[in-house]
């Protein structure tokens, strides 16, 4: 095995070389992926309400990203305000799709449904972080679930926002 690891001096974040089994970075990678992906959809919306919550979902993402390394500083009161939007958009689009949907629309809807992948994937990062042994607090499986209900309703949101029905996906897996 090869003890001497190259560093560059160009190096564009200092944790790039943290051992493979050790996902903090990666996690810190992939939080900084969602938020600049929910930056590209924030100008994709011309609604001013909802650039302001992307805005602050933005800032709470980059809030997340040091966490598995330093310590939570999310807040329950933030964790709070984060399920009111999800609710305040459930209630939104109530009825516009009652089983699975098809990832189709808009581009702000397209951009929301890959958004909302990313979010499980955080989530099933978290688990493969909390099954190595590791101690994940609560709240950032809460965030990061929560997150992706909201992408989720989100984009069935600025699908309706645009006039643009949505299209049930029926599997032929689960009946």
């Amino acid at each position: 095995m090869k003890n001497n690891i190259y560093r560059s001096k160009y190096e564009a974040y200092p944790f790039l070389s943290d051992k493979s089994d050790d996902l903090r970075c990666d996690f810190e990678i992939f939080t900084d992926e969602i938020a600049s992906t929910v930056g590209l959809l924030r100008s994709k919306i011309e609604d001013e309400s909802l650039q302001d919550e992307l805005l602050r979902i933005c800032e709470l993402v980059y809030h997340i990203n040091p966490s598995l390394r330093t310590f939570v500083s999310v807040t329950e009161d933030e964790l709070l305000w984060l399920e009111n939007c999800t609710n305040r958009l459930f209630e939104d689009v109530k009825g516009r799709c009652q089983k699975f949907v098809l990832n189709q629309g808009c581009e702000g809807a397209g951009i929301a449904h890959i958004l909302r992948t990313k979010f499980k994937a955080l989530v099933r990062m978290l688990y493969r972080y909390n099954y190595s042994g590791n101690e994940v607090p609560n709240i950032l499986f809460d965030f990061a679930n929560l997150l992706s209900g909201y992408f989720f309703n989100l984009a069935l949101k600025l699908n309706q926002i645009n006039d643009i029905d949505e299209v049930e996906f029926i599997s032929r897996n689960y009946k």
